[in-house]
């Protein structure tokens, strides 16, 4: 097994740790990286990194918050912070170009 720490979208401070449980050779029943577990999904392009997305999720969170009409209509519309699919991440680690969003 294999930790593998990443920056990425530079400037905004975001962090990927990826685990590598096995490398093993090419088999026919497999069409490549299959993710085996994940959580949380991924932030909206442009949410102002780490710290920009803690206060998107406390103003989503309460109806109360100064901001949270406003952030509710930009943030996408299906936008569930909790909600993690590991076949659309399975899909997005087998492209050859990563989603727009990444």
């Amino acid at each position: 097994m294999e930790r593998v720490h990443r920056d990425c979208d530079f400037g905004d401070g975001w962090e990927h740790d990826v685990v590598v449980e096995e490398i093993s050779p090419q088999r026919s029943d497999l069409d490549g990286p299959i993710c085996l577990a994940g959580s949380m999904a991924c932030p909206p392009e442009d949410c102002g990194g780490p710290m920009g997305y803690e206060d998107l999720l406390d103003a989503l969170s309460d109806p109360a918050h100064p901001e949270h009409d406003h952030l509710r209509d930009w943030a996408p519309p299906d936008f569930d912070p909790t909600f993690f699919d590991m076949d659309e991440a399975t899909a997005a680690m087998r492209s050859v170009r990563p989603p727009e969003r990444w």
